[in-house]
């Protein structure tokens, strides 16, 4: 009769072929430690970007140490200093140059997250046809468009001021009415009279089709004399902008973002009509 508990104990015992019975089993291998993680990376960040290096950066060119990130659907659209055109200015000058805006106005008109523009000016004016340019592609925008003077909005910002579906000067603004001027080389010739002649026409219809100012009246305040020194010209402040038909409204930037949410309501309701 076969021992039993032997029986049961060789049962229950798993032996390998080389491996004596009362040997140990192996240790599992040891993995070394590994270095910690490195903490993710924005999504805006490129690869051996220094967060540091860009706190610096935003410090020395804004003033500040973070800029606020707000996924809005208005695009501001600023136009600073003198308007930059065909011929480079010095590197001293404050400058908006009109190939970068032109690039920006097209990429905002075929974002459909963006669904209103927002156009803050303080200019001194520059290049005639760079300014026609810049206006005629913001009044032939499809999205709303709110327009809104801070600080001065002369010679050519005149016609970049008005061209938006609503218009807001700043109490204290002041814009700067004068006839068109050319420098550099000029020939005394009656072809250069017409020339600046029909380029100024330019500037007075397009002013009289997008405000509720008159040819003749625009025409009066670019020719007046005696206001400005050495030169002839108006030069309008704030509500008096309004009471000449320039400008719709005095106001400052909650003004003109109400404005500009109102007029994206209205644009909605329209697209809803039409949908159904």
């Amino acid at each position: 009769m076969p021992n039993t508990p032997v029986n049961e104990y060789l049962n229950k015992t798993s032996l390998g072929p080389n491996q004596p019975p009362d040997t140990p089993p192996p240790h599992p291998p040891v993995t070394p430690p590994q270095p910690p993680a490195a903490p993710p990376q924005p999504p805006d960040m490129a690869p051996g970007d220094d967060p540091k290096k860009r706190v610096l950066d935003t410090i020395s060119q804004l003033g500040q140490t973070n800029v606020p990130q707000l996924d809005s659907n208005i695009y501001c659209l600023s136009i600073i200093g003198q308007v930059e055109g065909h011929i480079q200015l010095p590197p001293q000058n404050k400058t908006t140059k009109y190939e970068h805006i032109i690039p920006q106005l097209v990429a905002a008109e075929q974002n459909a997250k963006v669904e209103g523009i927002l156009c803050i000016l303080n200019t001194v004016g520059g290049d005639v046809e760079a300014g026609l340019a810049i206006a005629e592609m913001i009044a032939s925008l499809s999205k709303p468009v709110v327009t809104l003077v801070l600080g001065g909005g002369h010679s050519i910002g005149v016609p970049i001021a008005v061209a938006g579906n609503y218009s807001f000067i700043a109490e204290t603004a002041t814009m700067t009415i004068h006839p068109i001027r050319l420098t550099g080389l000029v020939i005394g010739v009656p072809q250069t009279f017409e020339y600046l002649d029909k380029m100024q026409d330019r500037v007075v219809s397009f002013v009289a089709r997008n405000s509720k100012i008159s040819e003749q009246q625009f025409r009066d305040l670019m020719m007046a004399t005696g206001q400005l020194t050495r030169d002839i010209g108006t030069n309008v402040i704030g509500s008096d902008a309004v009471k000449y038909g320039l400008i719709d409204e005095v106001g400052g930037l909650g003004n003109a973002l109400k404005k500009l949410n109102e007029l994206i309501e209205k644009k909605r309701a329209e697209q809803q009509v039409i949908q159904q």
